[in-house]
Order: C-alpha cells, then sequence, then structure tokens
C-alpha cells in the first residue's frame, strides 16, 4: 500500500480555500467535520445548523470530492454533495408540491449567486410523523430532505457554498437577508 501523496492538488486546494473563505449569515454556523475517506481522493466537509431565536431549525452537509484523475459521471474532477434536513409545520410537510419547490431552492440558488454548474441531480423526501403509545406527546409533524450532489464548473467555490447557504436559509424558512420576519402568535 502506497502512502499518500503529501502535496495537495493545486485545483482542491484553491477549492477548500474558497468554501473557507466565505461567512455565512448571523443564523448560519458552519464548521468543519471530518470527511468521508472513501468516495474521492481527496475530500473536505462541513457541517451547518441553523437557528431561530436559539433553536436548530435546519441541519446540512456539504462534501467537496477531488479525484485528478476525473469521473465520468461526474463530468469533471470536482464534485460537490450536500444533505440538508428541516422539520416542517404538518400542512406544509403534506403539499404535494414540496418536492419540486425543494429542488428549486437549490438551482435557484445556485443560478442567483452565479455558482455555474453540470451534472446535478438529487432527491428531495418529505416525510409526516405522528406518534402513538408511550412515545405520544408533540403534535404531528414533518420535515424535509434535500440531498443532491452538482459538478462545479471551476474551482473558485465560494459562490457555492454562498448558494448552499441560501439553500439551508430557504429550507429553514428564514426570511431573506434585511428582511426581519414577523413573530408568530401565540396560541393558548
Amino acid at each position: 500500500m502506497s502512502s499518500p501523496p503529501t502535496m495537495l492538488p493545486e485545483a482542491f486546494t484553491r477549492a477548500v480555500a474558497g468554501l473557507r473563505a466565505v461567512t455565512p449569515r448571523g443564523e448560519i454556523m458552519v464548521e468543519e467535520i471530518g470527511a468521508p475517506q472513501r468516495l474521492a481522493p481527496y475530500a473536505f466537509a462541513l457541517s451547518a445548523t441553523v437557528l431561530r431565536d436559539g433553536d436548530e431549525i435546519a441541519t446540512g452537509r456539504l462534501i467537496l470530492l477531488h479525484d485528478p484523475a476525473g469521473h465520468e459521471a461526474w463530468q469533471g474532477t470536482l464534485r460537490l454533495v450536500t444533505y440538508v434536513t428541516a422539520d416542517l409545520e404538518p400542512e406544509l410537510a403534506a403539499d404535494p408540491l414540496l418536492p419540486g419547490v425543494g429542488w428549486t431552492w437549490l438551482t435557484d440558488a445556485l443560478d442567483a449567486h452565479e455558482a455555474a454548474y453540470i451534472a446535478i441531480g438529487g432527491t428531495v423526501t418529505q416525510t409526516m410523523s405522528t406518534r402513538f403509545g408511550d412515545l405520544s406527546g408533540p403534535p404531528p409533524g414533518g420535515d424535509i430532505e434535500i440531498r443532491a450532489s452538482w459538478t462545479p464548473v471551476s474551482d473558485d467555490l465560494g459562490a457555492h457554498l454562498l448558494a448552499w447557504c441560501a439553500l439551508l436559509a430557504s429550507t429553514a424558512g428564514l426570511p431573506p437577508p434585511g428582511v426581519t420576519a414577523l413573530p408568530q402568535p401565540r396560541t393558548h
């Protein structure tokens, strides 16, 4: 078994630097995490938590994969893979249009941030949960899960991270930056 090279490929180094250079909006906490090691020769990963009023309302992971030899399915040498999930109100989670809307949150965010990409694919899953018996208590709930991957057309990934943060914000139901959400009415 050969030892890994000590020098990282320049494209991977630039891509990681682009991801690290972005400061997300204040409600999104991003941190570096261990990357999966068997998906590509080089990998880097970020985890995000979206907070509203101190409560976690969405989470996500963004993984950068790099194979200097290229990958036919990727149509390139770099690949971004994401997983985003958020709790939803039962009415929203039951909406049959939700998967299509969730997918456009991703593609619109990439397009709005001019994060050029090819070979995009993924799934949007919506689930509803009702608790019974010893697990009864909270009212029915739902969630959305977006799993996707795409190939950036360059190794400057700052725009891709901004787009990923916009996806997280949309999934969490955050208002656009600079807009203050109205307080939710309290029920007694």
